[in-house]
């Protein structure tokens, strides 16, 4: 069984940034891949980023390249989204997800390979 806690979501104007931060916890760290989802109301959710267990390959969407950066701190159980340059169609809700199934140097990016999933933090961009 894994734990998810996600923090750092809120209000912030477009052009702006926020730092998303998710701890684990029930199981050693580095033994999971890392990913980002978000979803806005009324649509389906949309990956966002991942990382490797190793932290040394990551895969991003094309909507949030060059903006986005994710991260992870293996001490610390937590992985991180650094959100640039937020435009009002980042508005969503935005979870991290642990896949437990992944070879050492894959992130994955598919909502089927990720097998636990945090509660969400909102994020909002104003215009």
């Amino acid at each position: 069984q894994v734990q998810l806690a996600e923090s750092g979501g809120g209000l912030v104007q477009a052009g702006g940034s926020l730092r998303l931060s998710c701890e684990a916890s029930g199981r050693p760290f580095s033994w999971y891949a890392m990913g980002w989802f978000r979803q806005a109301p009324g649509k389906e959710r949309e990956f966002v980023a991942s990382i490797s267990r190793s932290g040394g390959s990551t895969t991003y969407a094309d909507s949030v390249k060059g903006r986005f950066t994710i991260s992870r701190d293996n001490a610390k159980n937590t992985v991180y989204l650094q959100m640039n340059s937020l435009k009002p169609e980042d508005t969503a809700v935005y979870s991290c997800a642990v896949s437990t199934g992944s070879a050492w140097s894959q992130a994955p990016l598919r909502v089927y390979d990720y097998n636990y999933w945090g509660q969400g933090t909102q994020v909002t961009v104003s215009s």
